[in-house]
């Protein structure tokens, strides 16, 4: 029986562009995006800003297994500061002002993320400038904007987007870590940010919608079995990763994780092949490999 699923997100907070394939359904499952992240033992995952200012306000951000806004969590920071997210599941906290680099795990977790500390000169800027984007975001991932003049409060920025607000999960003055709403469709998307009174110049960003195809019945031993990626949004050639996470219940044709382009055109198709080992449930990992555009 073939069976399909449309990477359209029911989450609302921090997905991302993974998808698991499981013989016996499908089911979409998080994954961590471009923002610094950990996981502590509950799976939790911390979002900090890779960059911060010396002395400046950054808003982190705590995720759940369900890849939701997770209050109340608390956070332990290398230079003995603590802080706990609020119901928002985010946390405002204060850049040290003589150290180049900071860590934060989430108590309980001997896994870190760590940010840079630049100086405020690194941040000047009239209004907020973009330098760095992903040229294709999967509908309901969240996505990393890099540049100077943003708002270390991430609720004191606004993000529009085909003019409809965005959710800044977490922000310094040099980056920003968002969650488009869910209602943008397939295609090239308007992006326009604010901070406070100060407005960007407009840009775009092309949001695809991902639709996986694949028989869903039993994989039998030496059997070859095709699992097609079909892209909207676009008509360009996509960069797509897959990554078989069952190594022994089948092979993946090209390796344990391929990267590929998708054919493009009209009908733009991914594809990858499994090689079955045994008989049994396996899962394959696709997601969009992120192709940043930097801006000037």
């Amino acid at each position: 029986m073939k069976m399909t699923i449309k990477l359209r997100r029911t989450l609302r907070f921090g997905l991302s562009a993974f998808l698991a394939l499981f013989i016996s359904g499908l089911l979409a499952q998080p994954f961590q995006g471009q923002a610094t992240s950990v996981h502590s033992s509950a799976e939790h995952r911390l979002l900090l800003p890779p960059q911060i200012i010396s002395g400046e306000r950054a808003t982190l951000a705590v995720l759940d297994t369900s890849g939701r806004l997770a209050p109340g969590v608390t956070v332990h920071f290398s230079n003995g500061d603590r802080v706990t997210t609020d119901k928002t599941g985010r946390a405002l906290f204060v850049a040290p002002l003589d150290q180049k680099e900071i860590s934060a795990s989430i108590v309980g977790s001997n896994r870190r993320a760590k940010a840079a500390i630049l100086s405020a000169a690194a941040a000047s800027a009239d209004a907020p400038v973009v330098s760095t984007a992903p040229k294709f975001v999967a509908a309901g991932d969240r996505f990393e904007l890099r540049g100077k003049g943003f708002c270390g409060d991430a609720d004191a920025n606004q993000v529009l987007i085909t003019g409809k607000r965005a959710l800044v999960l977490a922000s310094s003055p040099l980056a920003l870590t968002i969650t488009p709403p869910p209602e943008v469709a397939p295609g090239r998307a308007t992006l326009q940010l604010t901070c406070t009174k100060n407005v960007s110049a407009p840009f775009i960003i092309t949001f695809l919608e991902l639709d996986l195809r694949a028989d869903s019945s039993p994989l039998k031993p030496g059997e070859h079995r095709p699992i097609s990626v079909h892209i909207k949004g676009t008509t360009g050639r996509v960069p797509i990763e897959a990554t078989n996470l069952s190594p022994n219940i089948a092979e993946m044709v090209g390796g344990n994780s391929v990267i590929s382009k998708s054919s493009g055109g009209s009908e733009n198709i991914a594809r990858v092949v499994l090689i079955g080992k045994a008989r049994g449930t396996f899962r394959v990992a696709i997601r969009v490999v992120p192709t940043i555009l930097r801006r000037h």
